[in-house]
């Protein structure tokens, strides 16, 4: 049995901020468990979700030597649908309403984390054969492996993964402060390993110490080694090419049944689609307060209100598809004020056309994935994005620019040769944002075979944890093997 121990700052359902969430907390389900022994170890935050404290068990306890500070470190144990996890508990770091916080506080928190969690394998009888590490909170611990623990006969053979799922996140700080956090030796923190444009960087220590790098889209894994898309790492990237994987994440493909969902309104399957989706999107826009129209090409967008997400297209040509098409919006969201304001706007002067809701909801999201004609995610880059499968998944249309794991994972619409499973733009530009969005709204009006076509593929396309599962199974054994 080889030993899996993927270690991650959030995973659901215990704790979540966003899509390395869902990410953690789905994939070790869906390894082959005749061949791996997955495991996920996670903080114990104070805020986790409180439904699931009754069922932790206390593991054991020890201390962790931060430099000069000695840190208690306690273990509990749990499992959830078939998966063992861990928490390393820590009552001054992992306190609060928040699991992230200033940075200055992070990097100390997550060194703890880092150091706290290979010093608990021993202890809890658990010698991974690769630890799959995810994000920069995770990225010391490569480097302590490599660096402190690395002579230890226990450690000697552990191999490790580090998953970038966001490059712009890279946990940096003052060189200073983090060798007097870490107690890492000063050789290390030089612009081949940890230091970077003068700080501490620790997504850059997981790059450099770890056996093997991926991330979370093969396009994506493109990206990262361009000045464009690099955020400053693209030479790392480039050298470290012949280790550098892109793996398509998946989605929980339980979580996202059309045809057990609860919170839709009628459920459907890819036979029934045509009739009972209506029924959905009649519901969904009372609920939102718009009128009831059939022959509205309705809209959809749950989101981060950022120029990431490429908000900035969507304000610039709002009022022109507002006042010229007979579409209908739903928004569903928190982020940047001016964007808030941007969707209250016009929702006073569009109340037919468009209605936001300014928060989030999980219903709410499922029934905007399930009920609407198209889904529009113009990202100004996407290392993966998981709600264009999402909507995919219930025959909702996706509209997307050409970037990252969005290009990977929709397949533009060919009138020709009648293929594809969305629509597609390149520039990041609002006209040709807005040319595509008409583009798919002449084929949902005017061309309903096609447009059904659409639907039928995209729901059929296969974007379930099963394929991604196997690829990271292949790179788990590669690293074994070595």
């Amino acid at each position: 049995m080889k030993q899996i121990l993927m270690v991650s700052s959030e995973a659901v359902p215990y704790i979540k901020t966003g899509g390395l969430a869902d990410v953690v907390g789905s994939l070790p389900r869906y390894v082959n468990k005749d061949e791996y022994d997955v495991r996920v170890m996670l903080p114990k935050y104070a805020c986790m979700d409180e439904r699931f404290l009754a069922d932790l068990q206390f593991v054991c306890h020890f201390y962790v030597d931060l430099n000069w500070r000695r840190q208690y470190a306690g273990v509990f144990k749990s499992e959830y649908q078939g998966v063992t996890y861990y928490f390393v508990d820590n009552e001054y770091y992992f306190a609060g309403n928040n699991p992230y916080n200033n940075i200055y506080e992070d990097v100390e928190k997550f060194a703890f984390f880092s150091k706290a969690v290979l010093l608990a394998l021993p202890l809890i009888d658990f010698c991974p054969d690769v630890i799959h590490c995810n994000d920069w909170q995770t990225g010391l611990v490569p480097v302590f492996l490599k660096t402190v623990m690395g002579q230890d006969p226990f450690y000697a053979s552990i191999k490790t993964v580090f998953t970038i799922h966001n490059m712009k996140f890279q946990g940096r700080w003052m060189v200073k402060e983090v060798m007097d956090i870490t107690g890492l030796p000063a050789e290390i923190f030089t612009a081949d390993k940890l230091e970077s444009y003068g700080e501490a960087n620790y997504l850059k220590g997981g790059c450099v110490y770890a056996d093997a790098i991926s991330t979370v889209s093969p396009s994506y894994a493109m990206d990262i080694a361009t000045p464009e898309g690099g955020e400053g790492l693209a030479g790392l990237m480039s050298a470290r090419k012949n280790d550098l994987y892109g793996i398509l994440n998946g989605i929980d493909y339980d979580d996202f049944n059309p045809e057990t969902d609860p919170t839709m309104t009628r459920n459907f399957n890819v036979i029934t689609v045509s009739v009972e989706k209506k029924e959905n999107k009649a519901a969904l826009q009372r609920m939102m307060g718009l009128p009831e129209k059939e022959d509205a090409f309705l809209i959809g967008m749950v989101s981060r209100m950022t120029d990431q997400k490429g908000f900035d297209l969507v304000a610039y040509a709002m009022e022109e598809m507002l006042s010229t098409m007979n579409v209908q919006f739903v928004v569903l969201g928190t982020g940047e004020y001016r964007f808030e304001e941007m969707f209250g706007y016009f929702q006073s002067k569009y109340p037919d056309k468009i209605s936001s809701y300014i928060g989030y909801s999980e219903e709410k999201a499922h029934q905007i994935y399930a009920s609407c004609d198209a889904f529009l995610m113009p990202s100004l880059f996407e290392p993966c994005g998981l709600s264009q499968m999402m909507s995919m998944r219930y025959g909702t249309i996706p509209i997307v620019r050409e970037t990252g794991g969005l290009k990977d994972s929709v397949d533009a619409y060919n009138e020709y040769e009648n293929t594809g499973t969305g629509f597609s733009f390149k520039e990041y530009n609002a006209h040709d944002m807005m040319h595509v969005i008409q583009y798919a709204n002449d084929v949902f009006t005017n061309h309903k075979e096609q447009w059904n076509g659409l639907v039928s593929r995209a729901m059929t396309t296969d974007y379930s944890w099963n394929t991604s599962a196997r690829k990271y199974e292949n790179l788990y054994d590669r690293l074994i093997s070595k």
